[in-house]
């Protein structure tokens, strides 16, 4: 990801050191003291939880300080397109603004306040995924299971709705369905802007901080010199169950031994044989092992992944957990996740695995370096990681987007992104002796169906269905015999024909999503919608490869295989989302669409003679 420039935190003024330039007042709560074009205090008049700042997103960035620490916002200068709270201390009296003209707009429009309304105003926010309050949101981070509690950190930037100001965001659920949002648990400061971790539950006490403490483990990232950046590896802990978080006098307490710049993401977790904790930072192209008896004290083990997956990527967001294969508790596998991003086999950001065998210090492959698995096949998976704490379960979680295009999705400004359904991953062995990961919808999400509406079983042909959901969410399940020729699936569609299709291509043997018409597709860079291929069949898979409309607009597919007895189907969507998962999450594929108008209606079709059997669609139920 890339990073604005971060200003000196020596950067410390009052109003009584400035030759000021001019003033003026916005009623009596606020005035302004301008020096020139290039900085200004604000002088708070009253008592307020928040000053409400106004954003222009096409705008550079303004620095606004309280204290130490500069938080960067894309201030109005000629149009308000949202407004975010920042927060006031107790006492504070004055903030100072760096970069904002004296005529921005933003000046006219900045006031004191004690509220901030986050009813949701937004077309295409989901009704049933996790998506922040308001502001931007990126990579889950910190995952962690305690006192019936499933805690949600994530990348987050309160002061708008694209990348910056990284926080640790915070939400939390009793039960992955339903989020309760919380206040940013961790946020950036004068090291630097809080990056992503992980977290664990320090039930032995190893930090000295307080049993059952969670502590948190994160990078903090800073711009040095233009072009170049450090990452080093820090610690917090929390006695309140995760709500704050005191930050370790002794961080950082890992650093790249040989100046790396890409250095990231730590993984922690306990290795019982060697009752050690393990760390594992991304580290450029590679993943770095480390170990610790204190969680503070960490030494240097190994290294892996040079060359593995496909070229060029940037590998991120490692994480590393051992599963039975098929079931079985005596016969375990290693599998290290790596999230990559450029790579994916669709262009951009996506998900892949790698299974072997962990000594403790040193983790082994089964397979070649060339040799590629993807945890989900759609473009908008990705910096998937998983809870601890959750013995007997592996659930990941992870962020809907892609970093092609992430910033620019359709937004109002209130928020911008959702994280992807969680899913329960399990090991199995495949028809040609591969280990493979599963990914399917935890069974939590079953609570939110409502009315069934039975479809039925039926020979495509072809069969439409009216009226499905409400507000362009609803759960589709039914099981599918493809016919031996041709496309065989459903049209996901609206009044005005934009449309997602889901369908099996015998030819190819594999399940195809193609949003290439789904609605507002003209984000991508690439070619433009006026030159869309109208023949899916061109624009799908050719050949293994995917044919591009632009980095949005075109369709994914995975390779399935054949069954006699046909595929399971589960199809979630949710206003801007479409998520596929075929025989129990074998094949995953996760994709945004942005329909005009939500997608109320099904078109079954198929090229040749194919068998629907218990197709079922479900309201939601919130």
């Amino acid at each position: 990801m890339t990073t604005p420039h971060i200003l000196p935190s020596t950067l410390l003024l009052s109003a009584a050191s400035l030759c000021l330039a001019s003033c003026h007042n916005a009623g009596d709560d606020l005035s302004f003291a301008h020096q020139g074009d290039t900085l200004t205090v604000v002088h708070v008049g009253r008592e307020a939880r928040f000053v409400l700042l106004p954003v222009q997103e096409n705008q550079p960035e303004a620095q606004v300080m309280l204290g130490d620490v500069p938080m960067d916002v894309r201030l109005a200068v000629d149009k308000v397109d949202y407004t975010v709270p920042f927060p006031l201390r107790d006492g504070a009296d004055s903030l100072v603004v760096r970069g904002l003209a004296a005529n921005a707009v933003a000046w006219q429009q900045m006031a004191l306040a004690d509220t901030f309304d986050v009813a949701n105003r937004e077309t295409f926010r989901p009704l049933y995924h996790h998506t922040p309050a308001y502001g931007w949101m990126n990579d889950a981070n910190g995952l962690v299971y305690k006192d019936g509690e499933y805690h949600l950190y994530f990348q987050y930037n309160p002061y708008g709705s694209v990348w910056g100001n990284m926080h640790w965001g915070h939400s939390v659920s009793r039960d992955l369905v339903h989020w309760q949002h919380l206040p940013a648990a961790i946020e950036r400061d004068t090291m630097g802007h809080i990056f992503s971790g992980s977290c664990v539950v320090d039930s032995k006490n190893s930090a000295s901080t307080g049993k059952d403490n969670i502590i948190a483990f994160y990078t903090s990232h800073r711009n040095t010199t233009p072009g170049h950046q450090r990452q080093q590896q820090c610690m917090a802990y929390s006695s309140d169950n995760g709500r704050t978080f005191t930050k370790y006098e002794g961080n950082p307490i890992v650093t790249p031994f040989d100046g790396l710049e890409n250095f990231r993401d730590p993984k922690v977790f306990w290795y019982a044989p060697e009752e050690k904790w393990v760390m594992i930072v991304s580290a450029d192209k590679n993943m770095r092992f480390y170990e610790s008896h204190d969680l503070k004290q960490w030494a240097y083990m190994s290294e892996w992944g040079e060359g593995y997956g496909p070229q060029p990527n940037q590998f991120e967001c490692p994480d590393f957990i051992q599963l039975p294969v098929d079931g079985d508790e005596q016969n375990q596998k290693w599998v290290m996740i790596v999230n990559i991003n450029p790579g994916f086999v669709s262009g951009g950001s996506g998900t892949m695995y790698f299974t072997g065998d962990f000594d403790g210090h040193r983790f082994t492959p089964d397979t070649a370096p060339n040799v590629t698995k993807w945890l989900d096949w759609g473009k908008d998976h990705y910096a998937t990681v998983c809870y601890s704490n959750t013995p007997g379960r592996t659930i990941a979680m992870p962020w809907m987007s892609n970093w092609q295009y992430a910033n620019l999705t359709p937004s109002n400004g209130q928020f911008r992104s959702a994280n992807a359904l969680p899913r329960e991953l399990k090991l199995y062995t495949a028809a040609d002796g591969q280990l493979l990961l599963s990914a399917a919808p935890v069974a939590e999400l079953e609570a939110l169906r409502g009315e069934a509406q039975q479809v039925g079983d039926f020979t495509l042909g072809e069969k439409k269905v009216n009226a499905v959901g409400k507000d362009g969410a609803f759960e589709l399940v039914f099981t599918i015999r493809p016919s031996d020729k041709g496309r065989s699936g459903v049209e996901i569609y609206n009044e005005k024909g934009e449309k997602t299709l889901v369908y099996f291509d015998a030819e190819k043997q594999r399940v195809v999503m193609d949003r290439a018409e789904s609605g507002i597709i003209d984000f991508g860079k690439g070619v433009q919608p006026h030159q869309l291929e109208t023949d899916a069949s061109k624009r799908a898979c050719v050949d293994g490869l995917i044919h591009f409309v632009n980095d949005f607009a075109h369709a994914t597919c995975a390779p399935v295989e054949k069954k006699a007895e046909g595929h399971e189907v589960r199809i979630f969507a949710d206003r801007s989302s479409i998520e596929l998962f075929v025989d129990g999450g074998r094949v995953a594929m996760t994709n945004l669409v942005f329909p005009t108008k939500p997608y109320d209606r099904l078109r079954f079709f198929s090229d040749g003679e194919a068998h629907v059997e218990n197709a079922t669609i479900y309201t939601i139920k919130l």
